[in-house]
């Protein structure tokens, strides 16, 4: 009877709101729940993660994301987004750098291809 009293408490705490991030179920369209799911059970979590750890993981992942955002949107063009503008702002942090550039490489590379693999087909 008492843990059911702490656990109504707990998610009265967690709803406040102060956070700026709304972390009650089914109050927001949980985006990235699936893929979440999916990482944490391949970084060593068990197949079915309890709810409450993939919404505070998104939670986190959204306010990042956010974040950066609002950063990107500071500097370079107002108002705009653009790739050298994150790249800007993770260029101290050398894993999130790297992660970057080779994901910017990779994404060349396979227009690259694309564009090849059409020709071939369909053009001249």
């Amino acid at each position: 009877m008492a843990d059911e009293e702490d656990e109504t408490g707990f998610d009265e705490e967690l709803d406040d709101g102060s956070s700026g991030v709304d972390v009650g179920h089914g109050k927001r369209k949980r985006l990235f729940s699936k893929e979440l799911r999916c990482m944490m059970y391949g970084f060593g979590d068990d197949q079915n993660p309890y709810t409450e750890s993939v919404d505070i993981l998104e939670d986190l992942v959204i306010e990042f994301i956010t974040e950066m955002t609002h950063k990107a949107m500071s500097i370079g063009r107002q108002g705009r987004v653009q790739v050298e503008d994150i790249v800007f702002l993770i260029r101290k942090d050398p894993r999130k750098f790297a992660r970057v550039k080779d994901l910017l490489t990779m994404n060349e590379e396979l227009k690259r291809a694309r564009k090849a693999f059409d020709e071939a087909n369909y053009g001249s």
